[in-house]
């Protein structure tokens, strides 16, 4: 099999796809941000590394939805997938402390953890985390800028679904207001990101796959043309 552009591009959207699904996916149920939700059974866990999965798709994802139409994105699409792909980035490494260093600190400093998870909620804490504090700021802020500027920027390029990249904003914007809403609120301002992701990365899918077979019909036509010549 050769590997193409167009492969790459069609393997981003399905990325972004299955990150979007899978983000909607560990909201259902999510358990509480406690320490004793968290050391209950595998939920968390397995949410975790859900999670770090999703950001490596959607991080495949992004660069396949910027890297295939940058000169229509601009240098707004530049500034919101650069910095969007901090968030994911970030985002990877919390998710990985949370599935593979967290639980082995439960037990001896469940204060600890459970401050960081109530920090994570976008809680009060009872004690001071230090770096992880500074760590989920800078993942939140990158997350909620990265998403409101490359959903404009996708929105005005008027290539992949406009709907999607409406969703996208309104997603990123929803994070922001969580602040001021209740804790009840932290799932379902999530899913619209999702369902955001699935948007955008079957729309990628389609328009990559219309384009290569735009490329391919001229030279079908003229072999097509040569045999009957013969």
């Amino acid at each position: 099999m050769t590997i193409t552009t167009s492969t790459l591009t069609k393997a981003a959207g399905i990325s972004a796809a299955t990150a979007g699904a899978i983000f909607v996916g560990v909201q259902i149920k999510h358990p509480a941000f406690t320490v004793q939700a968290f050391t209950d059974g595998i939920s968390w866990h397995v949410r975790s590394i859900a999670k770090l999965v999703m950001s490596g798709l959607a991080l495949a994802g992004l660069a396949g939805m910027y890297f295939s139409q940058r000169r229509r994105l601009g240098k707004l699409g530049l500034v919101g997938y650069a910095v969007f792909t901090v968030g994911y980035l970030l985002m990877s490494v919390v998710e990985s402390i949370a599935a593979f260093v967290l639980p082995g600190e439960a037990d001896s400093r469940p204060g600890y953890v459970n401050d960081v998870l109530r920090a994570a909620a976008g809680m009060k804490t009872a004690g001071d985390i230090g770096a992880m504090q500074t760590l989920l700021n800078a993942m939140g802020g990158a997350y909620v800028a990265g998403g409101l500027l490359f959903g404009i920027a996708l929105f005005r390029a008027r290539v992949l679904a406009r709907w999607a990249a409406a969703l996208l904003v309104a997603g990123a914007v929803g994070i922001a207001a969580l602040k001021f809403l209740p804790a009840s609120f932290d799932r379902p301002m999530a899913v619209p990101t999702g369902i955001a992701l699935i948007g955008l990365g079957v729309s990628l899918w389609r328009t990559q796959r219309a384009t290569a077979a735009a490329a391919t019909a001229p030279a079908a036509a003229s072999r097509a043309a040569v045999a009957a010549g013969r």
